[in-house]
């Protein structure tokens, strides 16, 4: 995961996991609603999930 794809985790969650699809686009926005803390998290383990597979 690059620097810049971090620092728009914590900025905007569902704009960093724009690339994987939809459904995580929704997830990752609808806990992002909940609070920002879990939508950041969400979106920072998605990335890292998804960049140690490629």
């Amino acid at each position: 995961m690059s620097f810049w794809r971090a620092v728009l985790c914590l900025v905007f969650p569902p704009l960093a996991v724009l690339d994987y699809g939809c459904g995580t686009v929704l997830i990752v926005l609808a806990l992002s609603m909940v609070g920002w803390v879990p939508g950041v998290l969400a979106a920072l383990y998605v990335n890292i999930e998804y960049s140690s597979r490629r």
